[in-house]
This record gives structure tokens, C-alpha cells and sequence, in this order.
């Protein structure tokens, strides 16, 4: 998928500040920047045009689509082409019509605070509880109101949860395994215990939110030895999958607790993201703490380790 849209200028500095510690080595001509966010690739064009390809490129660009709306009221329509935007509508509807599992994950580009996969099960007659609460649009909902409507969702929806915390994280790490590799064997891991320890749902569709072409995310869990592969995998699956959503909403909510008890447990806030607030904390527990602290409270193969060892010269 290749989406294409020209940004203003006040979303063009944001771009430029978000993408700075993924920036590629390699610029092509007449670009300001190329940088790779998971499985998209971004190029920003000194004309102001933005580029995103990759099987995710929608999901990347709506984050750019709604800051046009939010800051310059401009709406923007990333689906040029008719026939696509037909598609998802009527995968908008056909999800939404089914019993489904689905899954979703939280934290992976957050330098404090673990990674937290969730998959639910969310059957049809649900459908209207979910929509009531707002959860159709979970990426969209402020942690206020994941905060007030997460409870409910976990009283009433099956789910099972899997934390990854950041002492596990790098040790993964250490062992050559990316962030998709990762990634996949966690929703591997809620996915089996869904279908196969806990009650037997009838359910019609497994949906997972596409983040790795299906052939390489079997890849990555083919030394798992409890699978689950009858997957259907989509982009933006949040939107169109009940289950999807409630499982992004339940994954940030445990997520949101997780960060809670560690900043208690540090003694400082810490920051959600990676940005430069966040190297300034990082700075802090060092030095209250020594440079071994940052294993158990953060992802060490992000670039903000760098340069909280620059900050410490």
C-alpha cells in the first residue's frame, strides 16, 4: 500500500521531530528525510508531499490525517482510490457483523513499561455493549477514557492478557529477536490460550491487527510448539473488529497500571513514548540507580540508551 498527501507546515515540524530517531542513512532525492517505523517506510519531500508505503501505510498516515484535522481543520481522504475505500468499508461492516477473537498490543514504542498483548472474545450479541461504549475507535480514545471504560470491558468480555516486562524484553533481545519476532510469539501466546485453555467460544474469525506479512509472522513463531494459524489478518484492524478493539483497550489499561507501579517504584513519572523527556528521566534513574536499572525498566535496543550515555560524559 502507497499513500501519498501533502502535509502543512506546522505538521511538516512535527513529522521531522517524530521520525528523527528513525531516520534511514540513505535520503532519496529532493527528500527532507526517509525514515522506517516498524513495516512503513516514510519519506518526507521538501515540496511538503509525505509518502508512506508498507502494509501498515494507513495506519501510519491516519496519525498525520488527524493532526491536519486537529491543528488546520483539513480533512483529508487517503483512500484515492474508490475501489479501496469500497474494500474497507465493507470490511468495516463484515467484521462487526461476526463473533470474533482478536488481538492487540501496547508498548512496543515505549522505552519505559513492558509490552502488553491482549486477545478477546468478543461474540455478536456483545456488539452493542461495545459500540455503546465507544470502543469502535479505540486508537482514538484518551487514557481518561480507557481508564473509565477498560473495567467494564474486562467485567464483561472474555479475554487473556499476556506482560512482557523489560528484564524479559532484552534478553530477547540479546538472542537476536526483533520486534515483529517478539511481537508475534506473544500474540501467539493469548491467541492459544483463548482458543484452547480457556472456555470454548464459538467464535467465526481469529483477527489480528497486521503489523508483519502473514508468511513471515508464521516464521517467527515456527519453533512455538502450541500454535494457532487460523488467522485472518488485516490493517487497521482495531476499527473493523470488535474484539481487536477491546483487546487494544484492555492492553493500554494494564499497560497505563504497569507504568503507574514502576514510577512509583523508581520515584519518578515516567514518561510514555521515546522522546526527549523521556532521555531526561532515563538520566535520572542512572544516576540515582546505576546504568543496570535501565534493564528492567526499559527497552534497551531504543536509541534513547544512546544518548542517555551521551547525556552522562
Amino acid at each position: 500500500m502507497t499513500i501519498v498527501f501533502k502535509v502543512s507546515d506546522n505538521v511538516r515540524k512535527k513529522m521531522v521531530e517524530y521520525y528523527k530517531d528513525r531516520y534511514r542513512e540513505n535520503t532519496p532525492p529532493y527528500a527532507v528525510f526517509q525514515a522506517l517505523e516498524a513495516d512503513t517506510i516514510i519519506t518526507l519531500y521538501e515540496s511538503g508531499k509525505a509518502m508512506f508505503q508498507g502494509i501498515s501505510a494507513d495506519i501510519d498516515a491516519n496519525i498525520w490525517v488527524d493532526m491536519e484535522k486537529k491543528l488546520n481543520n483539513r480533512t483529508i481522504d487517503i483512500y484515492a482510490n474508490k475501489k479501496e475505500k469500497d474494500q474497507y468499508k465493507e470490511e468495516l461492516n463484515y467484521y462487526y457483523s461476526l463473533s470474533t477473537i482478536g488481538s492487540d498490543e501496547v508498548g512496543t514504542g515505549d522505552y519505559f513499561g513492558p509490552i502488553v498483548v491482549t486477545a478477546s472474545y468478543v461474540a455478536k450479541e456483545k456488539i452493542n455493549l461495545i459500540n455503546d461504549l465507544g470502543v469502535k475507535d479505540s486508537k482514538k480514545l484518551t487514557d481518561e477514557k480507557i481508564l473509565k471504560i477498560a473495567p467494564i470491558l474486562i467485567k464483561e468480555i472474555p479475554y487473556v492478557t499476556f506482560t512482557l516486562n523489560n528484564s524479559d524484553y532484552n534478553k530477547y533481545q540479546e538472542k537476536g529477536y526483533n520486534m515483529n519476532k517478539i511481537k508475534a510469539i506473544l500474540h501467539n501466546k493469548v491467541l492459544y490460550n483463548i482458543t484452547h485453555k480457556e472456555k470454548n467460544y464459538y467464535y467465526q474469525k481469529i483477527v489480528v491487527d497486521q503489523f508483519v506479512y502473514p508468511k513471515k509472522y508464521f516464521e517467527h513463531i515456527n519453533e512455538a510448539t502450541e500454535k494457532v494459524t487460523n488467522i485472518t489478518f488485516t490493517t487497521k484492524a482495531e476499527s473493523k473488529c470488535a474484539s481487536v478493539a477491546v483487546a487494544s483497550i484492555i492492553s493500554r489499561y494494564i499497560f497505563l497500571m504497569k507504568m503507574d507501579e514502576l514510577s512509583k517504584e523508581i520515584g519518578f513519572i515516567l514518561p510514555k513514548g521515546a522522546n526527549d523527556l523521556v532521555d531526561d528521566i532515563g538520566k535520572k534513574i542512572v544516576l540515582k540507580f546505576g546504568i543496570e536499572k535501565l534493564k528492567e525498566v526499559a527497552k534497551l535496543n531504543f536509541k534513547n540508551t544512546e544518548k542517555i550515555k551521551e547525556m552522562l560524559k
